[in-house]
């Protein structure tokens, strides 16, 4: 077996257990949750296995501070399948008051949580753990870090290796870790498919991994038109309406917007979807900033999948290739992000002015971000949008923007333009 290879929330999850009694962390299946956790556990508890799980949930719920005593950090994973573990330890924290005690895992939050009583404000600190970034998976050569551009640069040397087949395979392949290690391309593809299917599941949808998230059965179909309607509309603020155009053409069946609605909170549950929040700067003028979330998968390979769709047909199809491209940018802007520190938005106002991803960090500063698969037209106009963006911010209120980039897919090197914009390829960045 592979040695295990360390991740950028390996050392957030060791800042966070020095910090407080419990770690949640929290993610998409596959996104490697346990094997992380694993690393600093010194006991643990599966409350999923096959053979240990039912005694462990009979003990979760007669004798739940039984199953908490052993070496800590003591590991709970799934712990969700038993939601009165959360006050459990929320509880056994408060009575030894001391840090490092647990770390929790799941990749759906507990459908009821009428059963948890606390918040666990203080004692249970959350992580939240993606799919691998490039850089985690060794397909970006880490040349270029994200944080040394808040120093203004004058000069960048880095390369990428990565070309347009390669990166519509990374597209597609996704960042799940099993993936990553393999150097089996086909096996690595069909791996994003069986975690598609997964989710939407068969038959009647009773064990697909939505109906699983809150309980409630779906329409594994309906959930295939639905997935279908937010991959085409990735980077969007679409509407429920939109989608709901999207999905009426097709179903048969009633179909109502409080109907979708539910199922897309179902996606968020399972953190198959992560939306990104809108940016709100200081302007200098009046105008009216659209504060709609944009609509993204947690992975580019979720959005592939669900039109099933491969490598050939983002090459030969550049337009959906540039949106693919874009979620997986996003996925990796958010993993860097959560290594400095900060947290990635998405700005858009009534003029239609919209920067793709800004970095917020917590002392103020801020990057902004365009996102362009490549090619010297595109890369002209993500500059011109960020110059633009950069003229409206109120400087007498709010700090000037730290850095301009244009993160491209395709380019060989990193440079910086006269005009102070940063051309970065996706293939040489890390944290």
């Amino acid at each position: 077996m592979e040695a295990y290879k360390p991740r950028i929330a390996d050392q957030l999850l060791g800042d966070l257990l020095d910090a407080c009694g419990c770690v949640l962390i929290k993610g998409s299946k596959w996104c490697g949750k346990s094997t992380t956790a694993e690393q600093y556990a010194q006991s643990v508890v599966y409350m999923a296995d096959p053979e240990e799980g039912p005694r462990n949930v009979q003990l979760a719920k007669s004798t739940p501070k039984f199953l908490l005593q052993g070496e800590t950090p003591r590991l709970i994973d799934e712990w969700q399948v038993v939601p009165t573990l959360w006050d459990a330890i929320r509880g056994e924290v408060d009575h030894r008051r001391s840090v490092g005690q647990f770390i929790i895992t799941g990749s759906a939050v507990p459908a009821d949580k009428k059963k948890i009583v606390h918040t666990g404000t203080g004692r249970i600190a959350p992580l939240v753990m993606r799919p691998m970034s490039l850089w985690e998976s060794e397909n970006s050569t880490g040349e270029l870090s994200l944080a040394s551009l808040f120093n203004q640069p004058e000069q960048l040397v880095a390369e990428s290796k990565i070309d347009i087949e390669e990166l519509a395979y990374l597209v597609c392949r996704g960042g799940w870790p099993l993936s990553a290690i393999t150097s089996n391309k086909k096996a690595a593809l069909k791996q994003a498919k069986i975690y598609y299917e997964g989710v939407v599941g068969y038959g009647t949808g009773e064990d697909s991994d939505i109906s699983r998230a809150d309980g409630v059965r779906r329409n594994p179909e309906r959930v295939k038109r639905l997935m279908r309607s937010l991959s085409r509309n990735q980077g969007t603020q679409a509407s429920l309406d939109t989608i709901y155009q999207d999905m009426i053409v097709n179903d048969k069946e009633s179909l109502d917007k409080d109907t979708i609605a539910s199922y897309i909170s179902a996606l968020k549950l399972i953190f198959v979807v992560e939306d990104m929040s809108a940016w709100n700067p200081n302007l200098r003028s009046k105008t009216a900033i659209r504060t709609a979330d944009t609509r993204y998968f947690v992975d580019p390979s979720i959005a592939v999948a669900a039109l099933g769709i491969g490598p050939n047909d983002l090459v030969n199809d550049l337009e959906t290739f540039g949106l693919f491209f874009e979620t997986m940018a996003v996925r990796d802007l958010r993993v860097y992000g959560d290594a400095l520190g900060g947290t990635i938005y998405h700005y858009r106002d009534k003029n239609n002015l919209e920067c793709d991803a800004v970095l917020h960090l917590e002392n103020g500063s801020y990057g902004l971000i365009e996102i362009k698969l490549g090619g010297e037209d595109d890369i002209e106009k993500g500059a011109k949008v960020l110059k633009d963006l950069a003229g409206k911010i109120d400087t007498t209120r709010m700090k000037s923007p730290s850095f301009m980039m244009v993160l491209v897919g395709l380019g060989r090197y990193a440079y910086r333009r006269d005009d102070g914009v940063y051309v970065v390829p996706i293939g040489c960045l890390k944290p």
